[in-house]
């Protein structure tokens, strides 16, 4: 039997369990429950500067827990406008809430058209239903 993981259809998904919440050309950034899980206890995350740029694909942080280290990959490219500090001074937000209070960062996206790289919920559920 697998463990049902939390999947809001209003975000997009990377293939590397991130998960981003378009507003408008604002994206929230964060990991899926089932990259949590998969993780185990998150005891350490590091996490841009703002003003720092991301590009779609390529890293922008860790996440480190008790069995290993995680790069964080952006789902878009863009400007960090937003870092959430109460995650990198208490990283165990994550292992309670990964999808609200345990977002990373917020990006100022570049281009939208970016957005179809990604996946959408229905997607995303059948990846992980393969990887669990």
């Amino acid at each position: 039997m697998s463990k049902k993981f939390i999947v809001p259809e209003e975000n997009y998904y990377t293939k590397d369990h991130e998960w981003a919440y378009v507003d408008e050309n604002i994206v929230t950034v964060g990991i899926t429950t089932f990259a949590q899980d998969k993780l185990g206890e998150i005891v350490y995350v590091d996490l841009p500067e703002e003003g720092n740029k991301v590009t779609q694909n390529e890293d922008f942080g860790v996440v480190e827990s008790v069995k290993a280290a995680s790069d964080l990959l952006s789902p878009v490219s863009g400007t960090v406008i937003e870092v959430n500090d109460g995650v990198m001074d208490n990283p165990g937000v994550l292992n309670d809430d990964p999808l609200n209070d345990g977002w990373l960062i917020k990006i100022e996206m570049d281009s939208e058209k970016e957005l179809a790289n990604l996946i959408r919920a229905g997607e995303y559920r059948k990846l992980i239903e393969k990887e669990s």
